[in-house]
């Protein structure tokens, strides 16, 4: 690409915020040309807004030092410097909304790590390799906000990345039910240890609003386009538990899952194995060369060891086997704040670029 595209990062000095900035560093389609936040941090440059609160192990980019960050709230001015943004705001569900939709009618692309549009009939809710194809609502989406340009497209929960590809890949077999435990890092919190040393030597059994989400998103993803509006998928039936670890990134999750049609383990293993997507396809810049990596090691996947695969965009598994109530049982892992937040909002991007929806201005 001979010119890269301008991006902004709204809500860009928190975590998520954060991991945008350093996953943009050096793209090779995006340019970050704004960053904006709260009126608190705006006329500061980037690197003084996030001064003493710089969440990654890795420096600050030089590229985006220097940036003045921008009030988030003037969504013109914002707009009028960017060909797309990517929002991360820590701000109530109504607002979230109401600020993402502005940004749409001005012409602009929003890609969103919110919460905020998941469940708006006309916004896609996509994993790139799992239902690129709800992309399709973005023209009645438009429509309705009376823009040819601008719309929302969402990335879901982190927490179901780490088993609705491993469930996707074997969707010819039909689950029927699936019961999935889900041992989720702090940082899905926007947290770390000097933040939360509550969590040193602790579990707590309760992340508020995660099992609803992680019960119900996974079936608007298998969902349809009916009038134009997704329309949730009725099966399989999922239930779900999740609990905080001590862990700083990777959420892994156990899952029992029994099917229509019974696969063997070697038909599983198979579909894991060689399963492609949509960005394999298209050879997109953060797509995984290999979605889903199977560990035959009985003490695997690790967070750990294995959070990192594919640079935190792969999907992992194992200890697949039978089981005495369900047919089969397995173990998943995905990067919570890469594969599950900003990575796979990037990829998204990536994805709505290839097809067309986002543009120079």
């Amino acid at each position: 690409m001979s010119q890269k595209l301008k991006a902004g990062i709204v809500g860009g000095t928190g975590m998520v915020g954060q991991r945008f900035v350093q996953l943009l560093d050096q793209h090779p389609w995006f340019q970050v040309t704004a960053i904006a936040a709260s009126a608190g941090s705006a006329g500061k440059t980037y690197e003084e807004s996030v001064k003493g609160r710089w969440k990654l192990s890795t420096p600050i980019p030089e590229d985006v030092k220097s940036i003045v960050v921008q009030d988030a709230s003037k969504v013109e001015e914002v707009a009028s410097g960017v060909d797309f943004i990517f929002c991360a705001v820590d701000m109530k569900k109504n607002e979230i909304q109401a600020l993402e939709e502005a940004y749409a009618k001005t012409g602009t692309p929003v890609v969103s790590n919110n919460s905020a549009h998941r469940w708006t009939p006309d916004v896609p809710m996509v994993i790139p390799e799992v239902n690129p194809e709800h992309l399709d609502v973005i023209a009645a989406q438009r429509k309705r906000l009376g823009t040819s340009t601008g719309f929302i497209a969402v990335k879901p929960n982190c927490s179901i990345q780490s088993y609705v590809p491993m469930l996707h890949a074997l969707a010819d077999f039909k689950p029927t039910q699936v019961v999935a435990s889900t041992y989720q890092a702090i940082s899905g919190a926007g947290k770390n240890f000097t933040d939360w040393p509550e969590m040193l030597d602790n579990v707590i059994p309760y992340i508020g609003g995660e099992e609803e989400k992680s019960e119900q998103e996974p079936l608007r993803i298998w969902g349809s386009i009916v009038n134009d509006e997704i329309v949730k998928a009725s099966a399989p039936l999922i239930t779900t538990q999740c609990i905080r670890v001590p862990v700083t990134d990777g959420h892994l999750a156990t899952v029992f899952v029994s099917f229509e049609t019974t696969p063997s383990k070697e038909e599983i293993l198979a579909r894991w194995s060689n399963y492609k997507g949509r960005p394999q396809e298209l050879g997109l810049p953060s797509a995984p060369k290999q979605f889903i990596t199977y560990f035959e090691e009985e003490n695997r996947p690790q967070t750990q060891l294995d959070r990192d695969i594919e640079n935190g965009m792969g999907v992992s598994a194992g200890r697949l086997r039978e089981d005495s109530l369900y047919d089969f049982k397995f173990v998943g892992l995905s990067h919570n704040t890469l594969r599950g937040a900003a990575g796979g909002a990037v990829l998204i991007a990536e994805l709505l670029k290839a097809e067309g929806y986002i543009q120079a201005k």
